[in-house]
C-alpha cells in the first residue's frame, strides 16, 4: 500500500500476483523442488515501518523495536518492512549510508526475535507515475542493497517492488523485474526474492514472466476487494470518505473472493510457484463484525492454500496494534490468528 496522501492518485485495484516463497529451512538445491505449499513455511506476517520516522532518525516514530517481541509472541513469523528507498537517494541515486545503517539495525532486531525480515521497496507512487524514473532508481536501489547484503543475513528476503502498475504495462514490468532479479543474482545467487504481478483489477498473472530456472523466487498479490468495503470511510479519499457503513460476509461476497483466490491457485499449481499474499486489510471505519469476518475469511483462505500472508498493517491506519496503549486490538488479532484450541 502507498502512503495515504498518494493512495488515491492511482486506481486501488486488486493487486494480483503470486510470489514464490522458498522454504526457510531448505537449501538452494532443495529450492529447485519447491511446490506451492512450501510458502506456508514463511507463515503469517505483518507490515511494519512504512511511514515511521525511524528512517529519519527517530522523529515521529511510534514504532518501538521492542514491538517486534509482541509480534513474535502474538504468533507472527515474519515482518514486511515497507521501505521507501528512493527518498533517501541523492541526485546520483546513491542511498544515504546513515539510513542504510538504520535498516541494518532493524534487520538485526528482527532476526534476534527469530522473525524473518522482508525488505520491500515501496515507492509505488513514483513507479506508477513515471516508469523511466522508476526504472533508473529501482535498478540503482537493488545494485546497492544486493551488494550490501551479499553473504549477510541469509534469512533476509528481498521484494523487488510494491504494487507495480499505473503507467506500467505487463511487458514493461516484466523487463524491469527481470533486470532487477538479474542484478540481485550477481551477488545473491540463493537469496529468496519476491516479485509481483502487475497490479490491475484483471490480475494478469498469466502475463508474469519469470526466469524458469530460478526457483528461489516468491510471487505476491495484495487483496483489498471489494475496495468500497475495505476502504469505506477513508478520510484521504473524497469518494470513500462518504461511503459506509457497508457490511461484508454474504455467500456472494465469499464466493467472489474464493474465485479470485482460485485463479491465483491454478496458476501457482501449474507453475509450481508458491504464493505470498503480501497485503490485505480493512480500514477501521468499517463495521467491526464485518471487518472481523473479512479478515478471518481472507487469512483462513490463504492458510488453507498454503500461502504465506502479511496483514496491512501493524500501526497507523488499518492498525492491528494500538501504539498509544501498547496493546493489540484484540478483535483484529483474533481474526488474523485464532487462539489455539
Amino acid at each position: 500500500m502507498t502512503a495515504p496522501r498518494a493512495r488515491w492518485s492511482r486506481s486501488f485495484n486488486l493487486a494480483a500476483a503470486a510470489f514464490v516463497v522458498a522454504s526457510l529451512c531448505s537449501d538452494a538445491h532443495a529450492a529447485g523442488q519447491l511446490v506451492p505449499r512450501d510458502a506456508a513455511r514463511l507463515g503469517r506476517g505483518i507490515n511494519i515501518l512504512g511511514y515511521d520516522g525511524i528512517w529519519e532518525g527517530g522523529q515521529n516514530a511510534p514504532f518501538r523495536l521492542d514491538n517486534l517481541t509482541a509480534i513474535k509472541k502474538a504468533g507472527f513469523s515474519h515482518v514486511r518492512i515497507n521501505f521507501f528507498g528512493f527518498k533517501f537517494m541523492d541526485r546520483a541515486n546513491v542511498l544515504d549510508e546513515a539510513v542504510l545503517r538504520r535498516l541494518d539495525a532493524v534487520i538485526e532486531e528482527i532476526l534476534a526475535r527469530n522473525l524473518v525480515p522482508i525488505v520491500d521497496e515501496h515507492d509505488t507512487h513514483v513507479c506508477q507515475r513515471d516508469v523511466s524514473e522508476c526504472g533508473e532508481k529501482l535498478r540503482a536501489f537493488w545494485r546497492q542493497i544486493a551488494e550490501r547484503y551479499a553473504g549477510r543475513y541469509p534469512r533476509l528476503v528481498f521484494e523487488v517492488l510494491n504494487e507495480p502498475g499505473g503507467q506500467m504495462t505487463s511487458a514493461g514490468w516484466n523487463s524491469l523485474l527481470n533486470d532487477c532479479i538479474g542484478i540481485i543474482r550477481r551477488t545473491n545467487a540463493e537469496r529468496r526474492v519476491i516479485a509481483a504481478v502487475l497490479n490491475t483489477d484483471e490480475i494478469p498473472i498469466d502475463d508474469l514472466a519469470l526466469p524458469a530456472d530460478d526457483r528461489n523466487l516468491i510471487v505476491t498479490f495484495h487483496y483489498y476487494a471489494p475496495i468500497r468495503f475495505t476502504h469505506q470511510g477513508a478520510p484521504w479519499s473524497e469518494t470513500f470518505a462518504r461511503i459506509g457503513p457497508l457490511d461484508w460476509g454474504s455467500s456472494d461476497d465469499e464466493a467472489k473472493a474464493a474465485a479470485d483466490f482460485e485463479k491465483v491457485s491454478r496458476w501457482s499449481e501449474r507453475e509450481k510457484r508458491p504464493i505470498y499474499l503480501g497485503e490485505f486489510g480493512v480500514y477501521e471505519r468499517a463495521p467491526s463484525e464485518s471487518r472481523q469476518r473479512y479478515l478471518s475469511f481472507v487469512a483462513r483462505s490463504a492458510d488453507r492454500r498454503g500461502w504465506a500472508w502479511a496483514y496491512w498493517q501493524f500501526d497507523h491506519d488499518f492498525a492491528a496494534f494500538d501504539s498509544a496503549r501498547q496493546a493489540w486490538k484484540p478483535d483484529i488479532l483474533r481474526a488474523l490468528i485464532p487462539p489455539a484450541r
